[in-house]
C-alpha cells in the first residue's frame, strides 16, 4: 500500500520490505536527530493492522500468544509472538487493548497469514478477527514527544515512543500538523541503536525467542500452554540458544554498509575463515556512525574482533552467550 506522504517534499521511497513509505525526506541525519529529540513522526502506514473484538478476545489470545494477556489492562501496550510447534518465531505482534478491541500492528504483508491462523483457532470462542489495514495507518511518535494525539485515536505507548492507529484518511492532515516527517531509515537506525529485533530482519525460519532477547519483553515464562512452549521452557531451563544477537560498530571508512546476510568471520582469520554468523540489519547513525545488528554463533567470544564481509566490526553483547 503506497502512502500518500510519499508526495511530501524530498520523499525518497523505501525498498524491500518497507516499500510503500519513505526511506527519507532528503536529510537522513537531521531526521534521526529530530526523532532522538522527540520531534516529528514516522510514517509506518505500510504495516498491517489487525483487530480482535468480542468478550473472549483476551482469554482467547492468551492461549495463542507467548505473552500473558488474559488480564491485560486497557491502554497498556505489550508485544507478543506466535511460534511454530518447534518454537520458531512466525509472527510478532505489537498490541494494545482499548477496553473493547485489541489492536495489533504487524510486519508489512504478514497480516493475511496471521489472520488465517487466528481464524483457524477460533473454535467456540466469542471473537471476531479483522484486517483493518485499509482503514488505519500506523504512525510513530518517538520517545519524549509531546505532540497531541487526535481525539479517539488508539495509542500504543512504550518506552520507545507511541504508535498511533490513525484513520488512514487523516494521514495527510496529521502530517501537516505534526511534522517534520522522518523516514524509515531514521527509525531503523534508532531501532538498531536500541538493540530491538524485528521480524524478518533479525529472524529467519529457525530463530527462537532466546536468541534475540525476546524472553521477558515478548515471551512470558509463567503463563499457560501455547504452541512452541516446550521449546521455550527447555532452552530456558536446560540449555542455551545456538545463536545470539549482537550489536556491531562498523568501520566508518567503508563507503558501503554490509547488507542483510553478509557473512561474519573472525578478523584474525580474514576473509577465509569459517562463517560465524551474518548481518541482520545495518544503518548509518547520526552519532555512532555505521552500526548493525547481527546473529552469531553462541560460542563466539564476546571480545572477538569480527569482520562483516570486508568491513571490520567491534561487537557489543545484546544476548549473553
Amino acid at each position: 500500500m503506497k502512502s500518500p506522504l510519499l508526495s511530501l517534499p524530498g520523499a525518497v521511497p523505501a525498498e524491500g520490505r518497507d516499500e510503500g513509505v519513505a526511506a527519507h525526506y532528503g536529510d537522513l541525519f537531521r531526521e534521526q536527530r529530530a526523532l532522538a529529540a522527540g520531534d516529528g513522526f514516522v510514517d509506518l502506514s505500510h504495516r498491517g493492522v489487525v483487530t480482535v473484538t468480542g468478550d473472549d478476545r483476551l482469554s482467547w489470545l492468551h492461549l495463542l500468544l507467548t505473552q500473558h494477556v488474559s488480564e491485560l489492562p486497557a491502554g497498556r501496550a505489550t508485544e507478543a509472538l506466535i511460534l511454530s510447534a518447534n518454537g520458531h518465531i512466525e509472527h510478532a505482534l505489537y498490541l494494545v487493548d482499548d477496553g473493547e478491541t485489541v489492536w495489533a500492528h504487524v510486519e508489512p504483508g504478514t497480516q493475511d497469514e496471521l489472520i488465517a491462523y487466528l481464524e483457524s483457532m477460533k473454535f467456540f470462542y466469542r471473537v471476531e478477527v479483522a484486517d483493518r489495514t485499509d482503514e488505519f495507518a500506523v504512525v510513530h511518535l518517538s520517545a519524549g514527544s509531546i505532540a497531541e494525539v487526535p481525539d479517539g485515536v488508539v495509542v500504543q505507548e512504550t518506552a520507545h515512543g507511541r504508535d498511533l492507529f490513525l484513520p488512514r484518511a487523516d494521514l495527510e492532515s496529521f502530517a501537516a500538523s505534526h511534522g517534520p516527517a522522518a523516514g524509515i531509515l531514521a527509525y531503523e537506525a534508532l531501532r538498531i541503536e536500541a538493540h530491538r529485533p524485528r521480524l524478518g530482519f533479525e529472524t529467519d525460519h529457525r530463530t527462537i525467542p532466546h536468541e534475540l532477547g525476546w524472553i521477558g519483553s515478548a515471551v512470558h515464562l509463567q503463563k499457560g500452554c501455547y504452541r512452541g512452549q516446550e521449546t521455550v521452557a527447555r532452552v530456558h531451563n536446560l540449555g542455551k540458544p545456538p545463536r545470539r544477537l549482537v550489536f556491531l560498530h562498523l568501520d566508518g571508512s567503508e563507503v558501503h554498509l554490509p547488507g542483510h546476510g553478509t557473512p561474519i568471520h573472525l578478523a584474525a582469520d580474514g576473509g577465509e575463515g569459517r562463517q560465524l554468523g551474518f548481518i541482520t540489519t545495518s544503518a548509518r547513525h547520526h552519532e555512532l556512525g555505521p552500526i548493525a545488528l547481527a546473529m552469531v554463533k553462541r560460542n563466539v567470544p564476546v571480545d572477538a574482533e569480527l569482520m562483516a564481509g570486508d568491513t571490520a566490526a567491534a561487537q557489543e553483547t545484546v544476548v549473553e552467550p
